[in-house]
């Protein structure tokens, strides 16, 4: 059994989408990062970076007792190597997945997460910034465009690094931009949005975050983190 600690996030959602897809059972234990949870003593022991999402694999391979990984590329590499499924073995088909895994770790996930954060949430209007963010996830829209137009997924057949770059492209939009500049990434997508894994992830998100809204206290939750925020916040869940 995988317990996956999980928020409805873009990152929570590209391992709930490879349980799916690996047929693993797991269970879900919700971890509100609007409300503070993610600063919990107990789930700080599996996430030092007090981010979701993270997994307690409670039957490893070696048999020893459970076994915790956090950070999202982790999960998904350990996950495929579990089961033997969407990551090759072999060297050079597997760096083909891996490169674009960390591509999506180091470079999308950051820069289309700036462009999210300074359109929607930042609390002063720093055109700059918004410029800044929105041109760079832009330019690695085109870097996935180019990969993706002879060949109908990242690394050549279905991969942990799709999982890894769907939710993000999921929140075009939200970047500043449009799926309609890149044909490569429209058919990929909509191959992507229609498998049954991805369909039953974004099903069992909207049943535990029913307001994906961000309060005023939220806000200050999770945009104000400093080196101090790694202590439990009043009212918070224990």
């Amino acid at each position: 059994m995988i317990e996956l600690l999980y928020w409805t996030t873009p990152n929570g959602h590209k391992i709930v989408i490879a349980l799916e897809e690996l047929g693993l059972p797991y269970r879900i234990t919700p971890v509100n990062i609007s409300t503070g949870e993610q600063f919990q003593p107990d789930f700080l022991k599996v996430s030092p970076n007090n981010r979701i999402p993270a997994i307690i694999d409670h039957a490893p391979e070696d048999g020893g007792g459970p076994l915790s990984v956090f950070e999202s590329g982790a999960i998904l590499e350990y996950l495929a190597d579990k089961t033997g499924r969407l990551l090759p073995r072999e060297r050079r088909p597997r760096f083909e997945v891996l490169q674009w895994l960390y591509w999506q770790m180091g470079g999308l996930g950051p820069m289309a997460g700036q462009a999210h954060h300074f359109l929607h949430y930042a609390s002063e209007d720093v055109a700059y910034a918004k410029d800044r963010y929105v041109k760079e996830a832009n330019r690695l829209y085109g870097v996935l465009d180019r990969r993706l137009a002879d060949r109908a997924y990242v690394g050549g057949d279905f991969s942990i690094a799709d999982i890894a770059i769907y939710p993000w492209v999921r929140s075009h939009a939200r970047h500043g931009q449009n799926l309609g500049d890149f044909p490569g990434i429209r058919r990929w997508y909509d191959a992507l949005d229609a498998r049954p894994s991805v369909i039953r992830t974004y099903e069992i998100a909207d049943t535990i975050n029913k307001a994906p809204t961000v309060s005023k206290e939220a806000h200050s939750i999770l945009f104000g983190q400093t080196a101090t925020s790694h202590t439990p916040r009043a009212g918070s869940a224990s």
